[in-house]
């Protein structure tokens, strides 16, 4: 399997909710507001035999003539947003799920940003990111999935297509699912901000941003293990060193 990351940039995130870009070479960390993170915000693409998988969409920035970062990643990549069959969304926060659609300014409608993929959802997520709104949530990247054919809304732990592993931690978010996918001798894990980095997964953390921080910190311990013991390679949605660690090579693939 092919893992491309798409990097959106480092940001800096405090209460207000609101992603502010960071320059790591120009900006002075130590003036960045009190008690607010510094994180990438980073979608990757796994390449398969069957499929091309999106894990999230990111902010949903749009850079030169209005064309979405995410899309201007993938041409980078040689990638169109057409060739994207499935995305998979381990929840629906703003810097997960704003690539999901793009509102098109002269028609004033919006349409999905990769219209040949099937989209997966958490059915409970998708309710509880309606009532809940703004500012974690910004409903005009994602609610056009309830009227959509392309989307397939999953509900608990399951698989798709026999090679796609999904299930339901309630950590971050409490219906917040992570994935595995397997094929052949390669296992890859994303688990979204319930893994977000490296450094998480080393040390015994307990985030206030969290849902369930116990469970969450329980969660990445036993992950850890678990892909250590079976040469998993992590994708780390959040760090802003390495976003990729295989352990079968014991670091960046």
């Amino acid at each position: 399997m092919k893992i491309i990351p798409l990097c959106e940039g480092a940001f800096t995130i405090g209460k207000t909710k609101e992603f502010i870009p960071f320059n790591l070479v120009q900006d002075d960390l130590q003036q960045r507001a009190t008690g607010s993170l510094l994180v990438e915000i980073q979608p990757f693409v796994i390449v398969t035999s069957k499929d091309i998988i999106l894990m999230d969409t990111g902010l949903g920035l749009t850079g030169r003539n209005d064309i979405l970062q995410i899309h201007e990643n993938l041409a980078a990549n040689n990638l169109s947003s057409h060739d994207i069959t499935k995305v998979l969304l381990s929840h629906l926060h703003k810097d997960h799920s704003g690539g999901v659609s793009k509102k098109d300014k002269v028609l004033s409608k919006s349409f999905l940003s990769f219209p040949n993929a099937t989209y997966y959802v958490n059915r409970q997520e998708m309710e509880m990111a309606i009532s809940k709104g703004l500012p974690s949530y910004t409903l005009d990247d994602f609610t056009i999935l309830n009227d959509s054919a392309n989307v397939i809304f999953t509900e608990g732990d399951g698989t798709i297509d026999n090679y796609i592993q999904y299930l339901v931690s309630g950590a971050h978010t409490p219906f917040h699912q992570v994935f595995w996918v397997t094929e052949n001798d390669e296992k890859i894990f994303f688990g979204g901000d319930v893994a977000p980095q490296l450094q998480q997964m080393k040390n015994r953390f307990v985030a206030k941003y969290d849902y369930d921080g116990k469970k969450a910190m329980e969660l990445r311990q036993q992950w850890w293990k678990e892909g250590e013991k079976e040469n998993w390679t992590f994708l780390f949605y959040h760090d802003i060193k390495q976003p990729v660690f295989d352990f079968h090579k014991k670091g960046l693939p």
